[in-house]
């Protein structure tokens, strides 16, 4: 295949606000191969040069991903499989979860592996009903090692995370949902996506990457950890334009007025 397995298109909102939009389209199973992972990487090292207000993370295609081509795990020593997984941390989780800007990922079908753990590094994931989740890693001898159980585990629990990954059944969407890995399930998940990210891209950006910092604050060292960084994080906003004119906003027209610039 020559064509690019990924496409990252900025717009704008209706609002005004500037959108990414990062698609991952390889078919016919969107296979997490050597290609795709480079191309992916490259996209999000575009948007950490130049963050846009806003993330919207999807596929094209029947499926979102069948999961990794296996290819790349044959031959690999023990050092040349630490590194595989040291490098996709550093060039695809560790900076999509550091954009300082909201990030969705929409699930319409099938999101196996690689996927849905890139789909866990992103702030909030919406589903289709039919769409099923799997780490399968198991059916090769691995466990998923893209960050997926850890997270699996902040969003469900420990116990749910060993079953999901040891078993490496499929799950549908509002079980998903009821563990609360899935944030929300809608019939046309894309519209639901779109209409989200574009209203998060129009909200107060600086104070959307504050939340993200204080969050990350707690899930690296606990509430007192969060605590300790809050005054900083959230004390930087009262220097932005978008406080301050929200708060005039609010004075003299009440809430839910402000038009906010990212700024």
């Amino acid at each position: 295949m020559t064509e690019k397995p990924t496409r990252l298109e900025r717009v704008d909102t209706d609002g005004g606000a500037r959108l990414a939009v990062l698609t991952i389209d390889s078919p016919p199973l969107n296979l997490f191969d050597k290609a795709l992972m480079e191309s992916l990487a490259a996209d999000i090292a575009e948007l950490t040069a130049a963050p846009p207000r806003a993330v919207l993370l999807r596929a094209e295609g029947k499926v979102v991903s069948g999961g990794v081509d296996v290819h790349i795990f044959d031959g690999l020593s023990v050092e040349e499989g630490a590194e595989l997984w040291r490098t996709l941390f550093a060039r695809i989780i560790h900076p999509l979860e550091a954009l300082p800007c909201p990030v969705v990922f929409a699930a319409h079908g099938l999101t196996l592996t690689a996927a849905l753990e890139i789909a866990l590094a992103c702030d909030i994931v919406l589903a289709a009903p039919k769409a099923k989740f799997g780490l399968v890693e198991t059916v090769v001898g691995l466990t998923p090692s893209m960050g997926g159980p850890q997270r699996l585990a902040e969003r469900a629990g420990s116990g749910r995370a060993r079953e999901f990954v040891m078993t490496g059944d499929l799950y549908d969407a509002a079980t998903l949902a009821d563990w609360g890995v899935v944030n929300a399930v809608h019939e046309d998940v894309d519209a639901a996506a779109r209409a989200l990210a574009a209203r998060l891209a129009e909200g107060p950006t600086r104070a959307h990457s504050a939340t993200k910092q204080i969050v990350a604050a707690w899930r690296s060292g606990g509430v007192a950890h969060a605590d300790s960084v809050t005054p900083q994080v959230s004390g930087e906003l009262f220097g932005t334009e978008d406080l301050r004119g929200a708060v005039r906003s609010f004075l003299e027209v009440g809430p839910g007025k402000a038009k906010y610039s990212g700024r």
